[in-house]
């Protein structure tokens, strides 16, 4: 499973007014024509040396944020310094926008610097700290790397875990059981995997097949109908992979019996934890998918059992 980020993925800042504007008290002061500029990062850069006339490592990508700081130090500094300083700053072809906060009025020097670089300058009556919170959560979810998967995506025991295999191979119905077990679908047959901040891996359903099932021989169920509202969820973290493989009896002897094998998949370049489960008939899947679940809790708290068995084993060995 090779990332599949769509290139050139970008949002524009008439597109963030349109969607967060009330939301984050946003509006548009000056550069109306050129609200078509392209956001194409979640990070945020507050640019205060940049102000002060040291461009080294100047962020320009990012959208600009004038804080309280900021705007301090362009109200007492000389104004022609202050100018010539935002001018340099603003000459980056690449500046989404700029946008101070706190509800302060532009000043203008500000206002001048923006409409000589054709920049689009956004006011906002927010708080600094709370508005960049919003805007970063707000702009790494539309900017998210993003790929489609086929699979299940069930959250067991608070764990979410992404089930693989082929056609038939009886993936659905493994959910179905894990469902009337009492855990959790977030998507059944298509699961939309985002990478966000921190290389966490979060996993919902396409809107039009939200909450829904198809099982062969039964059709399209509705989830949320027939187990309630407490059998789903919108969205889960991604962290443990289960691929069913289909097999012959009396042809498992490649796959693990000691647990201390460990397997990772690559999704949108993040690892994830794997595991091979063959089916045969007579095998119960869900139960199965249940203790690696706890097994894959423990390990994230640092308790691998089967090293630690494999250790006490040794230091017995080593007695005798």
């Amino acid at each position: 499973m090779q990332p599949a980020k769509k290139p050139g993925k970008f949002l524009t800042v008439k597109e963030l007014l349109k969607s967060r504007g009330k939301i984050l008290g946003l509006k548009a002061v000056s550069g109306a024509k050129n609200l078509n500029r392209h956001i194409t990062v979640s990070e945020i850069n507050r640019p205060g040396l940049a102000i002060a006339g040291h461009m080294e490592q100047f962020r320009s990508e990012r959208i600009q944020i004038i804080g309280q700081g900021e705007y301090a130090y362009c109200y007492k500094e000389d104004q022609r310094k202050v100018l010539a300083n935002l001018q340099k700053m603003f000459a980056s072809p690449d500046i989404p926008c700029v946008i101070v906060t706190g509800g302060v009025k532009p000043l203008p020097s500000i206002k001048q610097a923006c409409a000589k670089a054709g920049i689009p300058l956004l006011v906002t009556t927010s708080d600094t700290s709370a508005f960049i919170r919003e805007l970063t959560m707000y702009l790494d979810d539309q900017l998210a790397a993003i790929t489609y998967v086929h699979g299940v995506l069930v959250n067991v025991y608070g764990l979410g875990v992404l089930i693989q295999g082929d056609s038939g191979v009886g993936k659905s119905e493994c959910a179905l059981e894990l469902l009337k077990r009492g855990h959790i679908l977030i998507a059944d047959d298509v699961v939309e995997v985002k990478r966000r901040i921190g290389y966490m891996l979060v996993g919902n359903s396409p809107k039009n097949i939200k909450h829904y099932m198809e099982v062969r021989g039964l059709g399209i169920i509705d989830v949320e109908l027939l187990f309630g509202i407490g059998s789903i969820m919108d969205q889960s973290l991604i962290e443990m992979h289960v691929k069913l493989e289909s097999v012959a009896p009396g042809t498992l002897g490649s796959y693990d019996r000691t647990g201390l094998a460990t397997a990772e998949v690559q999704i949108l370049d993040v690892p994830v934890s794997s595991l091979r489960l063959p089916v045969t008939p007579g095998r119960n899947l869900a139960v199965l998918i249940e203790v690696a679940a706890l097994n894959q809790r423990l390990k994230n708290q640092g308790y691998f059992v089967a090293k630690k068995f494999n250790e006490s084993l040794i230091r017995k060995m080593g007695k005798k």
